[in-house]
């Protein structure tokens, strides 16, 4: 226990799925946590659970003004700010050939102008003091999907951001660590509502050693170690949570 002890993390997307059990997790282990989402009612629930550690707030990552009143609250109520989950993400399949122009400019808004947004207000906010930065990628952006054109092109954006982040702030001299998380599939609300009629029992590792479906819980221990001290040797890495798929494609 304690392994976050003191730290300020803000939790993009925490209403449900990965977010809400990153938070549960750090809050578990000694951290305050910031839980944003659109999703008011979500947050809200989340950080009644957890308790006085909590602050839930409203949140587009992708709007600008909602950065500076985000970190605006989060130094109020906390004092401080250490870590930082861009985690909040939008799904959608499609081929390069049904891909639309707006669907296109929709999953960037979020999934990479949002991710930008946050790293650019993290790095502002921690370049005094340090700090940690996890960005939630996706084995996507390292393996080609073909029927999520789209949301394979966003994650590869947020993996280049990572390793940019993570290079200028190491020539800067800045103690601010930046990394990239890659799951294959997780099992989540936004993903469990494109497999209609599947056991998600009979598609992660307990029912099959082959699969490529991990839980919530697997990313939030990952990222507990990545936020936590554990890790001050690890910075603009690629990690996959994949049971082995990168190599099997490899």
């Amino acid at each position: 226990m304690g392994r976050v002890e003191g730290k300020v993390v803000l939790i993009t997307g925490a209403a449900s799925g990965v977010g809400k059990e990153n938070a549960l997790l750090l809050a578990r282990e000694g951290a305050k946590v910031v839980l944003t989402d659109v999703n008011v009612e979500g947050v809200q629930a989340v950080a009644r659970e957890i308790g006085g550690a909590a602050l839930a707030l409203r949140h587009d990552i992708a709007s600008e003004d909602d950065w500076h009143t985000v970190m605006a609250a989060t130094l109020k109520q906390f004092g401080r700010f250490d870590v930082l989950v861009n985690n909040a993400a939008i799904l959608a399949m499609g081929t390069i050939e049904e891909t639309t122009l707006d669907a296109w400019q929709k999953m960037h808004r979020i999934n990479a102008d949002g991710y930008f947004l946050g790293c650019k207000f993290a790095v502002a906010a921690l370049k005094e003091q340090g700090g940690t930065i996890i960005n939630m990628s996706s084995l996507a952006a390292l393996s080609g999907l073909a029927h999520f054109c789209a949301y394979s092109a966003s994650k590869g954006s947020v993996t280049a951001l990572t390793r940019s982040v993570a290079a200028h702030c190491k020539q800067r001299g800045y103690k601010i660590r930046c990394n990239s998380v890659h799951p294959d599939g997780i099992l989540t609300p936004m993903i469990t509502s494109l497999m209609a009629n599947i056991d998600p029992a009979n598609i992660t590792t307990q029912g099959d050693p082959m699969a490529r479906m991990c839980l919530p819980q697997d990313i939030a221990n990952l990222v507990l170690f990545l936020a936590s001290d554990e890790s001050r040797y690890i910075n603009g890495s690629e990690l996959c949570i994949d049971n082995g798929q990168m190599a099997i494609d490899a």
